[in-house]
């Protein structure tokens, strides 16, 4: 009996854990083809999901370069195992940007820097966000209220983990073709 009631607590505390692990977890409204957005890299295509709701002027700026063509051809210039993935930026140095003003920052409580979850890059200065963004390789809660979440990876998290590693990587990968279905 009294290795029963052992095995019986260790279940409902592995239960009670994966519970709170769960609600720990964001919660994503419904995908749809509006606000979608497709990155071929060479090793697959990542599909993003957009959060204008989230980040209305963020989700704008990355739909309107898309739709441009600005992200064709773009390197992964900061790829941090562990970390993050960073891009958008035409130099490859991580100091350029599109032509365009930068935009606000629209910082949340809603969604959690957890790994997938996509981010607008930006320097000292909250309001300095313009082309470049960072897909998260793994949690990453210490960047919570200090960047934009504007996205989350839906599908290809694998394209993302197979990118080349460095700051900057030796043969760094490129944003081959960045559309939506729009």
């Amino acid at each position: 009996m009294k290795q029963f009631f052992k095995l019986g607590l260790a279940a409902c505390i592995v239960l009670i854990f994966s519970a709170t692990s769960a609600l720990a977890a964001n919660s994503y409204p419904t995908l749809n083809k509006d606000n979608t957005l497709y990155i071929n890299v060479k090793s697959g295509i990542i599909k993003i999901q957009l959060l204008p709701d989230v980040a209305p002027l963020h989700v704008e700026r990355i739909k309107t370069l898309a739709k441009e063509g600005f992200y064709d051809g773009i390197i992964f210039h900061r790829v941090i195992d562990g970390f993050m993935a960073q891009t958008g930026d035409p130099t490859g140095t991580g100091r350029g940007g599109s032509e365009m003003d930068n935009v606000k920052a629209e910082f949340t409580t809603k969604y959690s820097f957890e790994r997938g979850v996509i981010g607008m890059a930006r320097s000292g200065h909250p309001d300095s966000a313009n082309s470049q963004f960072f897909i998260m390789l793994d949690d990453g809660a210490f960047l919570d209220n200090n960047y934009t979440i504007w996205g989350h990876v839906v599908d290809g998290m694998n394209s993302v983990d197979a990118l080349a590693k460095g700051e900057p990587p030796a043969n760094p990968d490129q944003m081959l073709k960045v559309y939506s279905e729009e």
